[in-house]
């Protein structure tokens, strides 16, 4: 892995009431600073506009100068945040077939047979994974906080329960279901407030003999990437390896296995067992030494991560500055949490950016949290042709690109603006 090179910046010291999720250390050092933004996911009617209904939190991530788990000050509660939320993952081809690839990899690494499995998903949104094992005779349970995607994922016909997963759901959905023979949890573990109460209902759910799987944007790609918009406050936490290794040991708990995926611009998945009688993959020794060697046992290394991102945005500003000057028109691609980061922080509006588009129906007729660009359906782009499309959902560039290959035909090019600034050919 790439090593990140450590300034030698004194840590900046700041006042936060902490503590640490995980060791319960008092914050001060700061990681990112990205001012004071909304709710990213918040999506806005011009209604609830002209009627003053949006709330800007202060988006300024911490990194715990003790276990190295870099986190935000929860604003707002999970029953505010998720339990009416605008993602759907059905919408996204991509992780459809990442949800294909996961269950036939998982089947046969467990040797699980459909008769006497049961597979739980924590945060199963409309059931685009849990559909793959159904089809394969697997009996299934969805765990769904937000309302609105649940109904979804039953109406497709996968049981599903709308609550918040913990220690105490857990023992409930036990007595109702069983215990679980495995257990799925994709990126939702850094949206979880309370880290010890969700690692302890893995704890409670989990068979004497289950193996649970946790994906996870990786902290250190997001360091060598610059992916500075995917810190947004429905992210609480922000994981390398080592501090969930602590965070998991505490609830008699044990990583065993880990693997480097390619979702969200580079995850980890991790494999989790009950602690006694585990043991851990020669991948676990390696991945830690890899963290060691890119300097994120230095704070210094996290300190230095700021100027990276004030060098994005301001790459990011003299592009939009230059291409007005050459009279060029442009527009976005996408409505994704990390595309309200970056543009609240950057400080783009619609005099710069005059709208975006997003595949998601439930997106559409909306306005960006904070920068109030107006969102619409992907037909807009072939309506005003622009020279220049700024792909917000980076992560999905290789399925945006077959989407918009047409794009060509007037000239029009792609741009992404993380890890640095490109006009894609």
């Amino acid at each position: 892995m790439e090593l990140i090179t450590a300034s030698d910046q004194s840590p900046k010291i700041v006042d936060t009431p902490g503590p640490c999720r995980i060791c319960g250390a008092p914050l001060s050092v700061t990681f990112c600073d990205l001012g004071t933004t909304p709710l990213s996911n918040s999506y806005i009617t011009r209604e609830q506009l002209r009627a003053g209904k949006e709330q800007l939190y202060p988006l300024h991530a911490y990194v715990c100068a003790k276990c190295k788990l870099v986190q935000i000050e929860a604003f707002e509660t999970p029953e505010a945040i998720f339990s009416d939320y605008a993602y759907f993952s059905s919408y996204a081809a991509t992780l459809l077939e990442h949800a294909e690839r996961y269950s036939e990899m998982i089947t046969h690494r467990l040797g699980m047979k459909p008769a006497n499995s049961l597979v739980v998903e924590i945060a199963s949104n409309d059931g685009y994974l849990l559909r793959n094992f159904v089809q394969n005779g697997f009996r299934v349970l969805g765990v769904e906080p937000a309302q609105n995607v649940a109904r979804v994922a039953r109406e497709g016909g996968i049981p599903t329960e709308t609550v918040f997963f913990g220690g105490k759901t857990a023992g409930s959905l036990r007595d109702s279901y069983g215990s679980a023979d495995l257990m799925v949890a994709n990126n939702v573990i850094a949206h979880v407030p309370d880290l010890h109460d969700f690692i302890d209902g893995f704890r409670v759910m989990l068979a004497p003999a289950g193996t649970a799987t946790i994906e996870f944007p990786y902290l250190l790609h997001l360091m060598q990437q610059t992916q500075f918009d995917t810190i947004y406050h429905e992210h609480f936490s922000y994981f390398a390896l080592a501090p969930l290794l602590e965070a998991f040991h505490m609830h008699d708990l044990e990583i065993v296995d880990v693997d480097e995926i390619s979702t969200h611009g580079g995850s980890l998945r991790i494999y989790v067992r009950h602690r006694k009688g585990a043991r851990q993959a020669p991948s676990i020794a390696r991945m830690l030494q890899e963290e060691r060697a890119a300097g994120l046992e230095e704070t210094s290394t996290y300190v230095a991560f700021q100027a990276r991102v004030e060098n994005t945005r301001d790459e990011f500003l003299a592009f939009l500055r230059d291409t007005k000057e050459k009279g060029l028109t442009v527009a976005a691609y996408g409505a994704p949490a990390k595309g309200s980061t970056f543009l609240n922080y950057c400080g783009v509006g619609i005099e710069s950016l005059p709208y975006t588009v997003d595949i998601s129906p439930h997106k559409q007729g909306h306005l960006l949290p904070g920068v109030h660009i107006p969102i619409y359906g992907p037909e807009r782009i072939y309506e005003t042709k622009p020279d220049r499309i700024v792909v917000l959902a980076w992560n999905l560039i290789a399925e945006i690109k077959r989407q918009l290959q047409d794009v060509a035909t007037w000239g029009g090019r792609l741009v992404v603006a993380i890890p640095r600034l490109r006009v894609i050919d």
